[in-house]
């Protein structure tokens, strides 16, 4: 099951509903009665390398020249100097 409540129990009682969330039990914080957020125990994934090995083609010219509309929106007008 679970246990809902609002925003201000949520903030004044953290701890306890932290404590609640690791043993398993589902907290839903709600504002006016209407559910915004779900606390839910954490689960680790682990970070895969190399995922799409395979799946991907390019060639070696995609990393020579950067592209000038991307070096634009990241520099502005001084990715011409």
């Amino acid at each position: 099951m679970g246990v809902t409540v609002n925003i201000h129990e949520a903030k004044t009682h953290l701890s306890r509903l932290l404590e609640q969330v690791a043993a398993g039990e589902r907290v839903v914080i709600s504002k006016a009665g209407r559910p915004v957020a779900d606390l839910i125990p954490h689960q680790h994934r682990p970070v895969r390398f190399g995922g799409l090995k395979g799946q991907l083609d390019y060639d070696d010219d995609s990393f020579t020249a950067p592209d000038p509309d991307i070096q634009h929106l990241f520099y502005g007008d001084d990715a011409s100097s």
